[in-house]
């Protein structure tokens, strides 16, 4: 990847939306050469889709909780897996160091859906050790937008 790569990467990355004209002028390449760069960067993996970012109240989901589970480490966890990836409320799942094994961030219409979704979905997985819910009152900053460092320069 060099500094052009990052310069499309950069701008698509703020607005997904933008056409080839003005990511090429970002870039300082010719809008061929810009696309032809883009595809090249999907290919090998560095854009890896196109989202919509969607405003959660307004799409029916207000409510933001994060859950930490401890798990029982062994075959239990392939379910818990299994239930994650399925699960569409389920927005960012990660394995963890220290005291936990999971951290879920979840989206959700209400409390009432949050519940369900613990009590009919989640506390009945084997080797479920214990869990914890936190719902979030406010978010001051929610991005996907990666902090993609400057390219190195080289030494001639």
């Amino acid at each position: 990847m060099d500094e052009i790569d990052r310069k499309i990467l950069l701008a698509v990355q703020a607005d997904g939306a933008a056409g080839l004209a003005e990511i090429a002028k970002v870039a300082g390449l010719s809008v061929s050469a810009t696309a032809e760069r883009q595809k090249r960067l999907e290919e090998r993996g560095l854009i890896r889709g196109w989202h919509a970012a969607l405003d959660p109240a307004l799409v029916g989901v207000p409510l933001l909780a994060f859950l930490r589970l401890d798990m029982r480490p062994g075959k239990e966890d392939s379910a818990f897996r299994r239930l994650v990836r399925k699960q569409q409320a389920v927005l960012e799942c990660h394995q963890l160091t220290g005291e936990w094994s999971y951290l879920l961030k979840l989206r959700v219409p209400d409390i009432s859906a949050l519940d369900e979704l613990i009590t009919e979905e989640i506390r009945p997985l084997p080797g479920l050790e214990r869990l914890s819910v936190e719902i979030a009152l406010a978010s001051v900053k929610e991005s996907g937008l990666l902090p993609i460092p400057p390219v190195p320069e080289e030494d001639e």
